[in-house]
């Protein structure tokens, strides 16, 4: 789901995988097998619509795993925002743009970094559903 998804997109490496779930504390079973294969389970408060992985070292980890409820307005929004580059190849590079100025403008505060990005992704994900709309 993430910047390796799309073709042409500079991407950090490392693999962002999106698993759907009828109900997301059905998640609360996965933390233990998750565990026993090198994946950390990360509270995240500012994101209740959403139970995150993480496996590799603190700060260089190779895979975020995201449980989204299936069909729900977060699952469609990662999709749609990842959809949206794959078809627009204008779109992709000024995002490609952005993540690397952001990166050098935050280069150890992923917090900093990823709050910066949310408004090009939020413009991006209403530009989506505009078209999906016919509008």
């Amino acid at each position: 789901m993430g910047s390796t998804s799309v073709k042409g997109l500079g991407a950090k490496p490392i693999l962002d995988i999106m698993t759907g779930v009828h109900h997301l504390d059905e998640v609360d079973m996965f933390i233990e097998p998750l565990q026993s294969i090198g994946y950390v389970f990360v509270a995240h408060k500012e994101f209740p619509d959403r139970r995150f992985f993480r496996k590799g070292q603190w700060r260089a980890g190779t895979h975020h795993l995201h449980f989204y409820k299936y069909g729900s307005e977060q699952w469609k929004n990662q999709l749609s925002f990842r959809d949206y580059l794959r078809t627009h190849p204008n779109v992709r590079d000024q995002y490609q743009q952005l993540k690397l100025f952001l990166a050098q403008k935050h280069p150890a505060d992923i917090v900093g970094y990823t709050k910066a990005k949310a408004p090009f992704i939020q413009n991006v994900i209403e530009s989506a559903k505009k078209k999906v709309n016919g509008r």
